[in-house]
């Protein structure tokens, strides 16, 4: 039979299910129920008549109907669409319509632990369980000079695949040529220190990038303070500085929808010399045009290694954060606790 050469059969796909991970910004849970799928588990979030927001498994217990399909009643319960059926936030039953001598409360919906914070619904898709750890909190009290800007894409890579492309530099000379870099490479010192729960890289020395990007930032040049980090369990954050003018902070929030979908929620929090209601709106389209060429290429990545049945990865010194991010996700994933600080340093041309 004619088939491709042979891969590991491996898939870097981790399932890190008792985290807490970004369902939708608070915005967006209004009166009406909102159907979301966090690591291949249905749910339906929705507001109770007093505005708490819960989350709860989108199937009613009763003849299995979405709940999404529902509303909330004027009781401020989630009603089901098929049977009138009624639950809390909790996802206990308040309401059997006709039902004679009660009991609703022996019949309850699995629901999943919900909290908001900093404009975002976040939630555990573990059912009936809630992590040790709050969720990854952006720090948006400190930036209130700053112009944020959020928005909602989703990749059709893994995790660790969109995790890794969202902090990978070399990739940027390339794919993004002229939105970042791809001019004369310049030799940086990247500084790389991994702790039990998050990897760093401190690029040193490294002049602005020549793109439009950097041009928008600063416009005068110079030299640029640069970090991009990872924090478990799915936390990718790019970070700017020159000098006193310029600070950009891009927190991209990912969820796992299901193994090879990934939603991000991107906040980008920047303050620059160039006033911000010029600037935003430049930059909200060079982000977007950056992140669909990104798009093109995870798909055609995760394409690709269903093709071949399995990846095959040859890494080398400057794949700095990805090998770092899968050991921590898969130590994560089998609740191996997380090793001593370690650091490295090597220098590299972008």
């Amino acid at each position: 039979m004619l088939a491709p050469p042979p891969t590991k059969g491996h898939t870097s796909i981790a399932r890190l299910h008792r985290y807490w991970y970004v369902a939708c910004r608070s915005s967006e849970l209004s009166n009406r129920p909102l159907a979301r799928t966090l690591l291949g588990v249905p749910l339906v979030l929705f507001r109770d008549g007093e505005g708490r927001a819960g989350a709860l498994l989108d199937r009613c217990p009763h003849r299995n109907v979405p709940l999404s399909l529902g509303r909330v009643a004027s009781t401020g319960h989630l009603e089901c669409a098929y049977h009138g059926w009624q639950f809390d936030g909790s996802g206990q039953c308040r309401l059997v319509p006709g039902l004679q001598g009660g009991g609703e409360k022996e019949r309850r919906c699995p629901s999943a632990a919900l909290r908001e914070q900093e404009g975002l619904v976040w939630v555990c898709p573990a059912l009936g369980e809630e992590p040790d750890q709050p969720p990854f909190r952006i720090g948006l009290e400190a930036l209130s000079g700053h112009s944020i800007v959020e928005h909602e894409v989703e990749a059709r890579g893994t995790l660790h695949a969109t995790l890794e492309n969202a902090l990978d530099v070399p990739h940027t000379a390339f794919l993004h040529r002229g939105l970042f870099r791809g001019k004369k490479p310049n030799e940086i010192r990247v500084r790389v220190k991994r702790t039990p729960t998050s990897v760093e890289a401190e690029y040193i020395g490294e002049p602005r990038p020549d793109g439009l990007v950097g041009k928008l930032l600063s416009p005068s040049g110079g030299i640029v303070e640069h970090w991009d980090r990872f924090f478990l369990p799915s936390v990718a954050q790019v970070e700017y500085k020159l000098g006193t003018e310029s600070h950009f902070l891009v927190t991209a929030l990912c969820t796992p929808v299901t193994d090879f979908l990934t939603r991000l929620t991107a906040v980008a929090a920047f303050r620059t010399l160039l006033p911000s209601f010029l600037l935003r709106p430049i930059l909200q389209r060079v982000a977007l045009r950056i992140f669909a060429q990104d798009a093109v290429m995870l798909k055609a990545q995760s394409d690709n290694v269903e093709r071949f049945g399995g990846e095959q990865y040859m890494s080398t010194d400057l794949d700095f954060l990805g090998p770092q991010i899968w050991r921590l996700l898969r130590q994560a994933e089998r609740g191996e606790p997380g090793e001593n600080v370690v650091e490295r340093e090597l220098r590299f041309f972008a």
